[in-house]
């Protein structure tokens, strides 16, 4: 590692061993045509999801980093050399890269992404990046925007391809419009890849339970709303009762080794994101959000105990027009929110309760007119006796329009001096790196 890209002993020392010291180790083909429907025993849904929790907790666990300021330092490092002058130099096919962070660099940048689509699940970056999604398995198209089908999905529908047990690559073979008529049920190892179309999944919420490795790229999700639920298939061996959904955008729960990239989400009835029961290992980056109220909860309960070994990583995001907060709020674990820009909110930009560790890095915010709503933070339902020690800190941040960050942390920090922090891509470069945030227009056989 070279000496001028690392900052030992750092003012802030953020770092953050926290966790180590804070977090707890571990807590944690439907058919194919029509038939009689198999008698399942409907009443044993509640023994069936607590198997698949237990089985997901297992899994957590192993997704777990137990040093989280490794991973942290990986991610500046990975951002540095990306962005390094000799780097963005680079030319492909005679034309210049114009991805502008390492995730995109892995892969932007290739004339051949659509004959190459695995390539993407080596690109992750941060606590998401060993999310594999579908790689390794067949290619699965979408060609039937239907979902008029839920106990027996029709055969090139999305719904067909996120149930089946194996591991899919899921692309579509069109621009469409993909309207939901109760909660998608994802199965573990998918990729949904919109790559090269223009896909639209709207309706009702995308759900991931008790499932680990999947991939959403590159879609557009809006426009959720709740369901009173009814008998919905969740894979290829098991359909059962579901309760009421809420219209969430993604709802995440008791999963691992997820990665939401590039998509573009507004509008839904609930959360655009959440992140809840004990899920971890987590990426959501190169996204666009708009239009919207909450737009991200990471842990849904004070008494998620489960919930400290959460980890995820929020990074070359915009946050744009029409949001008012919650991007993200936070409960127990440990929270990299980093190189996103903040470009509106009404209320406030970062919050949490329950002792969340958040290192804020390199991100601009740009605060409202509103005088009342300059502060980026939000602590919730804590007296400043309790939040006091509460791990937030911000390094490199750009702060606009009178924005400012309420840091809080001390007593709760174990500094050790011989420790090499790399600081992140200061919050001046966001504009750069966030530059192709949301979904991208990708034509075959050209760099998207």
């Amino acid at each position: 590692m070279a000496a001028g890209s690392l900052m030992a002993r750092s003012p802030l020392h953020i770092l953050l061993y926290v966790l180590a010291t804070l977090a707890v180790t571990a807590a944690a083909e439907a058919p194919t045509q029509k038939a009689p429907l198999p008698a399942y025993n409907v009443t044993a849904d509640e023994e069936y999801w607590a198997k698949r929790a237990e089985e997901a907790r297992a899994y957590s666990r192993a997704a777990y980093v137990s040093d989280p300021v490794a991973e942290l330092n990986r991610f500046n490092r990975d951002v540095h050399r990306a962005t390094a002058r000799r780097s963005l130099a680079r030319r492909y096919g005679g034309r210049p890269c114009v991805a502008t962070n390492p995730i995109d660099r892995c892969w932007r940048c290739r004339a051949d992404w659509a004959s190459n689509r695995q390539r993407l699940a080596t690109c992750a970056r941060g606590f998401g990046h060993n999310a594999a999604g579908g790689a390794g398995g067949r290619t699965y198209v979408v060609t039937d925007l239907s979902d008029d089908e839920l106990i027996v999905p029709k055969k090139g529908t999305l719904r067909f391809g996120v149930i089946q047990d194996r591991p899919l690559w899921i692309v579509f073979g069109r621009s469409m419009v993909i309207r939901l008529s109760q909660e998608l049920i994802v199965n573990s190892n998918k990729t949904i890849d919109g790559r090269g179309a223009q896909v639209h999944i709207t309706g009702a919420q995308m759900t991931l339970q008790g499932v680990r490795h999947v991939i959403i790229h590159n879609v557009h999700i809006h426009h959720s709303v709740p369901h009173s639920g009814g008998m919905i298939r969740d894979s290829k061996h098991h359909y059962g009762r579901r309760t009421r959904s809420d219209g969430d955008g993604v709802s995440i729960l008791s999963s691992s080794s997820v990665w939401i990239d590039h998509v573009s989400m507004s509008s839904c009835a609930d959360g655009l994101i959440d992140v809840v029961s004990g899920s971890t290992a987590i990426t959501v980056s190169n996204s666009h959000f708009t239009k919207h109220d909450h737009v991200m909860l990471f842990g849904a309960s004070n008494t998620e105990e489960q919930d400290r070994m959460m980890q995820v990583t929020v990074a070359f995001n915009h946050f744009g027009k029409g949001l008012v907060q919650r991007m993200p709020r936070c409960r127990f674990g440990f929270f990299q929110v980093v190189n996103n820009d903040y470009t509106h909110w009404q209320m406030y930009a970062i919050g949490g309760n329950r002792d969340p560790t958040i290192i804020s890095q390199g991100n601009r915010f740009i605060a409202p007119d509103d005088g009342n709503a300059k502060e980026v933070t939000k602590r919730e339902y804590a007296p400043y006796t309790e939040y006091k020690d509460w791990v937030w800190k911000s390094q490199g941040d750009v702060m606009v329009n009178g924005a400012f960050f309420n840091e809080s942390g001390g007593q709760n920090e174990r500094r050790y001096g011989n420790m090499d922090f790399i600081p992140a891509k200061h919050g001046r470069y966001v504009g750069q790196l966030t530059r192709f945030a949301g979904v991208l227009d990708c034509g075959i056989g050209k760099p998207c």
